[in-house]
């Protein structure tokens, strides 16, 4: 039987609620016997900040770096608007994200078929919907220095932001694409601005070797991101991996997110390199935010953090039959007309963030009657 540990960071707002969920699903799973998975609980953003002052304390960063995987809810809120920018809630996010090692996200943007008619796109451009984004996380202008805020005189401010890749930031982020697209579509989309950007020529460059060298079994095509955008939302299943920077990614990932009918139903990956043991450094969390307006009021859509724990067992722990029971399990509910408030559908039943995690957990134990 296999054992792994995993580090709970619910973190603020709605994080604690949904990851309630996540628990009872963790707990599921270890009553089977197949699979065990010891869990340690920790703070981290907000709660961290009220807790410590700070964003994440280095003691949760150590059992971050012990863990098989973190499994990440949500941070922020108006509470923590003042706090100083160092340690702001979304600090202990970006601490993980660089100290783990967490270069690629994987950002899958899915439409279930009960949900194409909550897409802001027509139904028969959204419903089969499967993208992939594979976003690079650690590099380019969210990191580049320098990053300041200079005072000119005169009631005159600079600010600056640099862009900056290096070769070997986007060879690695590169091949993990391909790899996952020779198990899905076998196609890749490159989004990069190589017409304005250098960072965008030395991308395209280093892409399309990595693709002639070791990757010609694999479709590839070059984007520029803003024709990507646009695609998007003119014609989005033509995409099956789309692997970008890290600013683009952002954005890109959020585009794609909005055509699925709801960012509560997504989730997301961050994965490192290798080790030398072969193990990966992983963290798992929704796309979604901590939404303090419905915080505490049993109003929450669990389905992305669970999707989340989905991607967990698929990535880190070769767990693909279980990842696929708890994708067919969210599926199978949504067929039944379940729905939380920012998925609510007129004729559909209106549940709260436990009835939607029982129901989950109902569909489990159907596929394992």
């Amino acid at each position: 039987m296999s054992t792994f540990d995993l580090l709970i960071l619910p973190g603020d707002g709605i994080g604690t609620e949904i990851m309630v969920e996540v628990d009872r699903i963790i707990k599921w799973f270890n009553d089977q016997g197949t699979v065990t998975f010891n869990t340690q609980q920790s703070l981290v953003g907000g709660a961290a900040f009220d807790a410590h002052g700070e964003a994440i304390s280095d003691e949760t960063m150590d059992m971050a770096q012990k863990a098989d995987a973190v499994i990440f809810g949500a941070v922020g809120g108006p509470k923590w608007d003042d706090v100083p920018y160092e340690a702001r809630p979304e600090a202990g996010l970006l601490r993980l994200r660089k100290d783990l090692g967490l270069f690629a996200n994987l950002r899958p943007a899915i439409c279930y078929p009960a949900l194409a008619q909550s897409s802001s796109l027509k139904h028969e451009l959204v419903e089969g919907l499967d993208i992939l984004i594979v976003r690079e996380l650690t590099g380019g202008v969210y990191f580049g220095e320098p990053k300041e805020i200079t005072d000119l005189g005169n009631g005159q401010q600079r600010a600056v932001d640099t862009q900056i890749y290096e070769t070997y930031e986007i060879d690695r982020i590169a091949r993990v694409a391909f790899d996952l697209a020779r198990k899905r579509g076998n196609l890749v989309h490159s989004a990069e601005k190589r017409n304005v950007m250098k960072t965008g020529v030395l991308w395209n460059q280093v892409v399309t070797k990595i693709h002639e060298d070791d990757f010609k079994d694999v479709s590839l095509e070059h984007i520029l991101a803003d024709n990507c955008a646009m695609q998007l939302v003119r014609n989005p299943k033509q995409f099956d991996v789309i692997v970008t920077d890290n600013l683009f990614g952002d954005i890109l990932s959020d585009a794609a997110a909005m055509l699925t009918g709801s960012l509560g139903m997504l989730p997301s990956a961050s994965i490192g390199a290798k080790d030398d043991q072969g193990r990966t450094k992983a963290m798992y969390e929704p796309v979604h935010g901590s939404a303090p307006d419905i915080a505490g009021q049993g109003k929450a859509n669990p389905i992305a953090m669970i999707a989340s724990f989905a991607m967990a067992l698929r990535y880190s722990f070769s767990k693909a039959q279980e990842a696929d029971m708890i994708e067919t399990a969210i599926a199978n509910v949504l067929d039944q007309g379940l729905r939380t408030g920012d998925i609510m559908q007129e004729g559909k039943r209106l549940v709260s963030t436990t009835d939607m995690g029982t129901a989950i957990i109902a569909e489990l134990n159907k596929q394992t009657a």
